[in-house]
C-alpha cells in the first residue's frame, strides 16, 4: 500500500494550536513516530512532539483538520491521547512518576528475592529442590516484575507491530527472549541455564530509571504549573446590581469586577471606580507597588493592596496577560531546538539497527559457542544497553529548564530555535526611545535670566502650557510643583512655539526665532542653549511681558541600567549598536552616556530593518531590541528579536524574545542563560552519544577477544538507567543558573 505523503512545514492563513497529551512514550523514537502519523494529517502544517513533555504541539488548518483527526493520527501510531481540564496542566508527570513508583516498589520486591534465588542456585545452593522445581520458584517469583512491567511489552510490542519500534520494543524483545527462553528450558527438563533474574531484575532496574526520569522531569516543567499557580480562582462580579462570586472561567468580557484589599486581581481590565497601590512584581519585577484609579489597567494575578478597585473586564481567559505567558513558555517548551535534529535523525533508525546488531551478535556467539544460553546473554545485553532514552532527553529537558528559568526571570523566550540562536549573537542592535531610554522627554535642565527664579519660570511655562497635549509640554508641567495659574487665549504655533496670556502677562515658549518674531531679545540665554543643544538636548525659551526670563532644556533620559547592559555585553565580545530617528546630536550624546560606539541616526522607520539585514550580510549574528511598531519590521529580520515587554504588541508578537520587565539588562541575561543551556545540550548529547558508542560494542562482546571484556545483561540496564538519569540530572542543575549582572 502507498504511504500518504507527509505534510510539510507550510504557512496556513489562520492556523490552529493543538497541544496533545500523549501517554506511552519512552523514547525520542516514539515522538518521531508519533510525528510522522501526525504529518500525514491533511491540513497539518507543523508538527513537534516533546517525549520529556509528554505532549505533541501540531499546527494546523482548523477548515480542513480537526483535533478529533489528530487524536486519532496519535492512537494510530500506538499511543494513548489523554484529555486533560483546564487547570490539570503540571499534574501528569507528577501522576506519572507514582504509578511508577508503585511498579517499582512491586518489581523489587519480587526481583530482590529472584535475584538471591539465581545466586545460590549458580553457587550449588539449591535448598534441597531440582533443578526444574528451581525453575519454577524462579517463574513464580518473576511472574510478578513482568507484571509491573506490562506497559513495556504492551506498548512495545505494538510499536513493533506498527514497524514502529521503539525502546519499550527492545526492553519487551530483550527480557521477554530471556523470559520465553528459561520457561523453555524449565518445562523440556533438560537441565540448561535459567535466565529469569535477567529478565526480571532488568525490568526493575529500567523501572528503577524510568521513575527516576519521571521525578527530574516533573521537576523540569513545575515552571508551567507554577505560572498558573498565580492566577486567582474565583471573582467578584457584579451583574444587575448584586455581587456574585464566579469561577474565573466565567467571567465575560464588559463584566464589572470588584477586588477587595489584598486579593488578586482576576482578569486583565480597566478601573472604573476606586483608587489603590498594586503589586505587579510577578509581572514586572518591582517590588514597589503601582498606585491605580480610575482608568489605570489592571492586570490578572497582580495582586491589590490597600483599596477596593471596581473595574471592567477587558480580557479574559486566554487573552489575559498571564494566559498569553503561560502559552508561550509552553509552545517553548514543546519546540526544538536546531541542534536536536541530529539526535531525531539518529534515533529514527537508531532502533531498527540495535535490533538488528542485537541478532547478529546472537548469531556470531551462538555459532562461536554452540550454546543458546551465551549467545542469548549478548543479545539481550545489546538491546538493553542501546535505549535511546539519553539520546532523546538530552535536548527536550534543558530546552524546558532554560525556558523555565527564563521565565522566571522575566525573560519569555518563544521557542527552542530562539534559546539556541540567542547565544550565538555578536551584535545587539538597540533601538533608541523606549529601549535605552525611558522613552517620555523630562525637564533636565533649566536656567532663568532677567530676575525671574526656578519656581516662577516653572510656574509661568507651565501655566501656558496646560492646554498643550505635546510631549514637551506635558514634561514642563511635570516638573512644576506649584498650582497652575489661570491661562487664556492660548495659541499653538506649529514648529515654533505657543502663547497665552497668564495672570495678565503674556507668555511665550518656543524657539529663538519665535521670540524674535514675537519682538523679544533672547541674547542673554544665547550661551547656556548651545550647550544644551550640545548635548542632544531640546530647548525651548521662556519670554514673559517681552522678557527672556528662562531656558528649559528637555531630554527623553537613559535608562538607569542601560549603562551597565552594554558593558556586559561587550564583556561577553558582543558589539552594541544604537539605531534612532532622532537627530545625530541627540543620538550621539545618548551612545555616549550608554558606552555605544556605533550609532545609525535620523534613520526611518523603514531603514531599520535594511540596516539589520546589511549587518547580518556582512555575516553579523544579530538581535535586535526594540519596544515600537516601527521596531517589527526589523525585530522580525533579525537573527533574534527581543522585545521591551512594556512596549507594543505588534513589536512583542514580532520577537522571539520577550524581556517582561521592561530591565534592558535582561538582554545580557538572555544570552547568558542561552549560552549556559545550549553547553548542557551538548554535554548531554556528548555523553549519550558516547554511552552508546561503547555501550553496544561492550555489550555485542566485541572486546572479548582482545580483553575479555563484556556486560553482562543486569548491569546493561543499570547503565541504561544511569544514563538518562544523568542527562536528565545535569539539565536539572540548570537551576543553579545565576547571572552576574
Amino acid at each position: 500500500m502507498e504511504e500518504e505523503p507527509e505534510a510539510q512545514d507550510t504557512p496556513i492563513e489562520a492556523p490552529s494550536l493543538a497541544v496533545i497529551h500523549i501517554e506511552g512514550m519512552s523514547c525520542a523514537a516514539c515522538a518521531a513516530s508519533i510525528e510522522k502519523s501526525l504529518k500525514k494529517v491533511g491540513g497539518v502544517a507543523k508538527a513537534n512532539v516533546n517525549f520529556a513533555a509528554g505532549k505533541a504541539y501540531v499546527t494546523y488548518d482548523a477548515k480542513r483538520a480537526s483535533e478529533n483527526d489528530l487524536d486519532g493520527a496519535v492512537r494510530r501510531a500506538g499511543y494513548e491521547v489523554i484529555h486533560k481540564k483546564k487547570g490539570d496542566e503540571g499534574l501528569k508527570s507528577e501522576d506519572k512518576e507514582d504509578q511508577f513508583r508503585k511498579r517499582l516498589i512491586l518489581a523489587w520486591f519480587f526481583a530482590l528475592p529472584l535475584l538471591a534465588v539465581a545466586m545460590s542456585a549458580m553457587l550449588g545452593q539449591k535448598f534441597g529442590l531440582s533443578h526444574r522445581e528451581m525453575g519454577l520458584l524462579q517463574l513464580g517469583l518473576t511472574i510478578p516484575v513482568m507484571l509491573a512491567g506490562s506497559n513495556f511489552f504492551t506498548v512495545g510490542l505494538r510499536a513493533l507491530w506498527l514497524r514502529s519500534p521503539n525502546m519499550d520494543s527492545l526492553v519487551a524483545v530483550g527480557t521477554g527472549t530471556a523470559f520465553l527462553y528459561s520457561l523453555y528450558e524449565t518445562f523440556t527438563g533438560k537441565g540448561g541455564h535459567y535466565y529469569y533474574e535477567t529478565a526480571g531484575v532488568l525490568i526493575a532496574f529500567i523501572l528503577l530509571g524510568k521513575t527516576l526520569e519521571a521525578r527530574a522531569t516533573a521537576k523540569a516543567g513545575r515552571a508551567i504549573k507554577a505560572l498558573i499557580g498565580l492566577g486567582a480562582k474565583s471573582a467578584l462580579v457584579v451583574r444587575d446590581g448584586r455581587e456574585l462570586e464566579v469561577p474565573v472561567e466565567e467571567v465575560l468580557v464588559g463584566d464589572l469586577v470588584r477586588v477587595k484589599p489584598g486579593e488578586k486581581i482576576p482578569v486583565d481590565g480597566e478601573v472604573v471606580e476606586g483608587e489603590s497601590a498594586v503589586d505587579e512584581s510577578m509581572l514586572t519585577g518591582e517590588s514597589m507597588p503601582v498606585d491605580k484609579q480610575k482608568g489605570s489597567y489592571v492586570v490578572g494575578a497582580t495582586v491589590n493592596g490597600g483599596g477596593t478597585l471596581l473595574f471592567r473586564a477587558k480580557k479574559v481567559g486566554s487573552d489575559t496577560a498571564l494566559a498569553q505567558i503561560i502559552r508561550l513558555v509552553e509552545e517553548a517548551q514543546g519546540s526544538k531546538a536546531p541542534i536536536q535534529n541530529l539526535a531525531d535523525r539518529v534515533s529514527a533508525i537508531f532502533v531498527p539497527a540495535v535490533i538488528a546488531i542485537a541478532a547478529l551478535s546472537f548469531a556470531v556467539w551462538f555459532f562461536a559457542k554452540g550454546d543458546a544460553g551465551i549467545a542469548l546473554k549478548f543479545f539481550v545485553a545489546v538491546l538493553i544497553v542501546a535505549c535511546p532514552c539519553a539520546l532523546g532527553l538530552a535536548t527536550p529537558t534543558a530546552v524546558m529548564m532554560g525556558t523555565g528559568i527564563g521565565a522566571k526571570l522575566g525573560i519569555l523566550i518563544k521557542g527552542a530555535e530562539a534559546l539556541q540562536t540567542a547565544g550565538e549573537i555578536n551584535t545587539v542592535v538597540f533601538d533608541k526611545t523606549g529601549t535605552l531610554t525611558e522613552g517620555k522627554p523630562v525637564l533636565t535642565d533649566l536656567f532663568t535670566a532677567n530676575g525671574f527664579d526656578r519656581e516662577e519660570a516653572l510656574l509661568y511655562a507651565a501655566s501656558a502650557e496646560s492646554s498643550s497635549e505635546h510631549p514637551l509640554a506635558r514634561a514642563i508641567i511635570a516638573a512644576n510643583k506649584s498650582p497652575l495659574l489661570k491661562a487664556s487665549s492660548f495659541a499653538a504655533h506649529a514648529g515654533k512655539g505657543i502663547e497665552a496670556m497668564v495672570a495678565g502677562k503674556k507668555v511665550l515658549v518656543g524657539t529663538g526665532d519665535f521670540l524674535v518674531a514675537n519682538g523679544v531679545d533672547p541674547s542673554e540665554l544665547t550661551a547656556n542653549r548651545s550647550d544644551y543643544e550640545r548635548d542632544g538636548k531640546t530647548v525651548l525659551l521662556l519670554a514673559v511681558d517681552g522678557r527672556a526670563a528662562g531656558v528649559f532644556a528637555v531630554a527623553d533620559t537613559l535608562k538607569e541600567h542601560a549603562p551597565a547592559a552594554v558593558a556586559a555585553l561587550k564583556g561577553m565580545g558582543i558589539e552594541a549598536v544604537m539605531i534612532t530617528g532622532d537627530r545625530r546630536a541627540t543620538a550621539e550624546a545618548i551612545a555616549k552616556k550608554a558606552g555605544i560606539e556605533k550609532i545609525f541616526a535620523e534613520v526611518l522607520p523603514a531603514d531599520k530593518e535594511r540596516i539589520v539585514r546589511e549587518l547580518r550580510s556582512k555575516g553579523a549574528k544579530v538581535a535586535m531590541v526594540g519596544d515600537g511598531i516601527n521596531d517589527a519590521p526589523a525585530l522580525s529580520s533579525a537573527d533574534v528579536g527581543i522585545a521591551i515587554g512594556t512596549g507594543t504588541d505588534v513589536a512583542i508578537e514580532s520577537a522571539s524574545v520577550v524581556l517582561v520587565k521592561g530591565d534592558v539588562r535582561d538582554v545580557a541575561r538572555a544570552v547568558s542563560l542561552s549560552r549556559y543551556a545550549m553547553r548542557k545540550i551538548k554535554q548531554n548529547l556528548f555523553w549519550a552519544f558516547i554511552y552508546n558508542s561503547l555501550g553496544i560494542p561492550l555489550a555485542a562482546g566485541l572486546f572479548v577477544p582482545l580483553f575479555g571484556w563484556h556486560l553482562h545483561p543486569l548491569f546493561a540496564g543499570a547503565a541504561m538507567a544511569f544514563s538518562s538519569v544523568s542527562v536528565v540530572t545535569n539539565s536539572l542543575s540548570m537551576k543553579r543558573f545565576n547571572p552576574s549582572i
